[in-house]
């Protein structure tokens, strides 16, 4: 693979280090590896390539070792998302080496590095640009450095897996060049990364880089780490939300074999062992009297009525309606769910703490963990290693298995691994929230459509981390409420031309926990919407995408729309009782559109075929991207169905996935297709794209083969 050296000079003149319209400068870290940083250039000096690497606050590393080997520092962490391939991906691209030859490793918390958040589909959007341009003036000192060694014009000097070649057939390894582009000081050929026309490693399927780490079970993740003198910790709960302990009687538990100790925390009873067998048998044989949580006095029937009443009277419709259309929807809790469930290791002394867990925000553990050990002001007294997380989806911004850990640990004198059981997880964590939302639209005599109201009613969604840097945590903890209204108002928007257009928040104070869910306020407002716009279609006599088609303001959801048509077969003849729905998304600078097939002839919706074409600019990793959407469409199809929290007097009635009910391998259909049209380069978001727009197109599908538009979710809930 032989690299571009774009605007070559002359002879060896020098060349200026350019920064592309992101504004991305880079500078270098001399050692005896080639260490390369990359920050997004926010009115900040330019550093010298002397600066040393503790005094630069940096977005990311590639350091090229002397044996040869890459390794790019990620700020972020990998839950089984791939963006640990996608990173590698990048670096070998712009630096011509084999990828296999490329290793990422994820950062710990640091306050050098601006953001550490993994969510809101940033992470390639935001670290494709500064990679690229670290990796391409890695590349560009190498290239100098070999012409500087050899005395030869630097543009004649190509660059191909790991070396740099000559033209009379001289190659010298990167690792052996290391330390002489280290020391580079004037580059001799442009640092500007290669133009997306040219890739070669970069938009190719590939299978992810960890994969047989995974398979094998080499992989290690929270509670696989070796921490010497670590015991098993398990935690007696109340049987309500934030229920807490009035007293407790721990005897008989300390008498069991294999008990080392007990200790009260601010969340239950912490249990520490020999094994978790132990553990767990012990913490059972705790007597423990508790207080019940603030929700204590609330059920469905109550948080159900709240939201309904907190949406108020209609708004006056614009003038010349001639009738308004109205839709009513209803979304249950969420669980998050992921495979792996809370955990952390920690070892906490005197005076310092080092934890490892799958944070979704490591800066944000660290803080809440120095707050609760009484460091507020010193949380560089805490060290949080990110470890690799078995699914996020949300649940893992919050760190109370942290906090939980390192109280325990420095009550019990000795490194504990916490273990959060799966009903711990089902019945204490953090909920995506219930809503109520009303849709009003407004005709005008011919049929026109003068006008959309959405008002969605929601408990407070909390955002105590921020959207990842210290001051929006702040303003999320201090201002919850302000925090998500800005939240929804930023992400929340009606792809169509339906003339006045409103979208309204109102927030309901309810006391049970919540945090983001994949899409945040999409999983519901957008699902609402794109289902609503079905009815509309079918108030007004139109085919749902032929109204789509008229309405859309989006060039890139139009494209996505037709692939689907098109790959679906939109119209087409089908037995009686199967029907097609479809639904699109744009965010996070990507759309999606989804054809879903169901068939309602049986005892529950049982879905035949999906269809989706998504544009995300540039696909650094198509085979990632495919998974992605994948995944999320069977999230959607669970939570659409059967998947949904209840509570009981302030208490979470499901505490497994035998009565949280998510899609089993039977459920899923036997076609998922992923269709990739690509508008332009920018680097758009997966994550959380693939699950507004699959829930939206299931709904429609079943509405039209059954002639009924669902209002409630899951479909199949009995509602009791």
């Amino acid at each position: 693979m032989l690299s571009r050296m774009a605007d070559r000079p002359r002879q060896n003149e020098p060349v200026s280090v350019v920064v592309d319209r992101r504004r991305f400068l880079t500078w270098v870290v001399a050692s005896p590896a080639l260490v390369v940083a990359a920050r997004l250039g926010l009115d900040v000096p330019e550093a010298g390539a002397a600066e040393a690497q503790e005094e630069t606050a940096l977005n990311l590393y590639i350091a090229i070792q002397p044996d040869g080997r890459v390794v790019t520092t990620l700020p972020r962490t990998e839950m089984g998302q791939g963006i640990t391939t996608g990173v590698a991906m990048l670096t070998a691209e712009e630096l011509d080496t084999r990828l296999e030859s490329v290793d990422v490793r994820t950062a710990d918390a640091d306050p050098r590095w601006v953001i550490q958040l993994t969510g809101m589909s940033s992470t390639m959007r935001y670290l494709a640009g500064p990679i690229r341009a670290a990796a391409a003036t890695a590349r560009a000192r190498l290239v100098t450095a070999a012409a500087n060694r050899w005395h030869v014009l630097a543009h004649t000097l190509t660059t191909a897996h790991g070396e740099v070649i000559a033209p009379d057939g001289r190659r010298a390894g990167y690792g052996e060049l290391a330390g002489d582009a280290a020391r580079v000081l004037l580059l001799l050929v442009s640092p500007a990364p290669k133009d997306p026309s040219t890739y070669t490693v970069v938009g190719q399927p590939t299978g992810r880089i960890d994969a047989r780490d995974i398979v094998t079970g080499a992989a290690r993740y929270t509670l696989d780490l070796d921490v010497p003198e670590a015991v098993p910790l398990v935690v007696a709960r109340p049987p309500t939300l934030r229920g807490t302990v009035r007293d407790f009687d721990a005897s008989a538990a300390l008498a069991m074999p294999g008990v080392l100790g007990v200790t009260r925390l601010p969340t239950g009873i912490a249990v520490a062992a020999h094994t978790y067998a132990h553990a767990l048998a012990a913490r059972d044989a705790l007597r423990i009297s508790w207080a019940p949580g603030p929700a204590s006095h609330l059920s469905d029937a109550d948080i159900r009525n709240r939201l309904r009443d907190a949406i108020g009277a209609r708004p006056l419709p614009p003038l010349f309606t001639a009738r308004t259309l109205e839709g009513r929807f209803d979304f249950p809790y969420l669980a998050h769910a992921p495979m792996e469930t809370q955990s952390c290791v920690a070892r906490v002394t005197e005076d310092r703490a080092e934890l490892w867990l799958g944070a979704q925000d490591p800066k944000f553990a660290q803080r809440e963990v120095a707050e609760a050990l009484g460091w507020a002001l010193t949380p560089h007294r805490v060290t949080v290693h990110t470890a690799r997380a078995g699914g996020g989806f949300g649940r893992r911004f919050f760190a109370e298995a942290a906090v939980e850990a390192a109280l325990a640990s420095r009550a019990l004198g000795r490194p504990v691994k916490l273990m959060w059981t799966r009903n711990d997880d089902m019945r204490h964590g953090r909920y995506r929230p219930a809503s109520h939302h009303r849709i009003l639209a407004y005709l005008g005599a011919n049929g026109s459509i003068l006008g959309w109201n959405h008002r969605a009613a929601i408990p407070t969604v909390e955002f105590p981390h921020g959207f990842g840097d210290a001051l929006t945590a702040i303003l999320g903890t201090v201002l919850p409420e302000v925090t998500s209204q800005v939240f929804f108002e930023l992400t929340q928007h009606v792809p169509y031309r339906f003339g006045w257009v409103s979208q309204e928040l109102r927030e309901v104070s309810i006391p049970i926990p919540t945090a983001s869910f994949r899409s945040v306020f999409t999983s519901q407002v957008g699902v609402a919407n794109e289902v609503f716009v079905d009815q509309l279609a079918r108030e007004l006599g139109r085919d749902p995408v032929e109204l789509r088609r008229s309405q859309l303001k989006s060039a890139r959801l139009q494209a996505v729309l037709d692939k689907v048509v098109l790959e679906g077969q939109w119209g087409r003849a089908l037995p009686p009782g199967v029907a097609q729905g479809v639904a699109v998304l744009e965010e996070w600078d990507s759309a999606v559109a989804h054809l879903v097939e169901v068939d309602v002839t049986g005892a529950a919706p049982r879905v035949l075929r999906v269809v989706i074409a998504a544009d995300v600019g540039l696909p650094i990793n198509p085979k990632s991207i495919e998974a992605q959407l994948q995944g999320a469409a069977i999230d959607a199809f669970s939570t659409t169905l059967s998947a949904g929290i209840h509570i009981d007097s302030g208490a979470v009635r499901e505490g497994s996935f035998a009565d949280y009910l998510w899609h089993r391998m039977k459920h899923a259909p036997a076609e998922i297709s992923v269709h990739l049209v690509r508008s332009d380069d920018r680097v758009g978001g997966v994550g959380e794209l693939g699950y507004p727009s699959a829930a939206a197109a299931l709904t429609n599908a079943i509405a039209r083969a059954a002639g009924t538009m669902p209002t409630r979710f899951p479909l199949l809930d009995p509602g009791v």
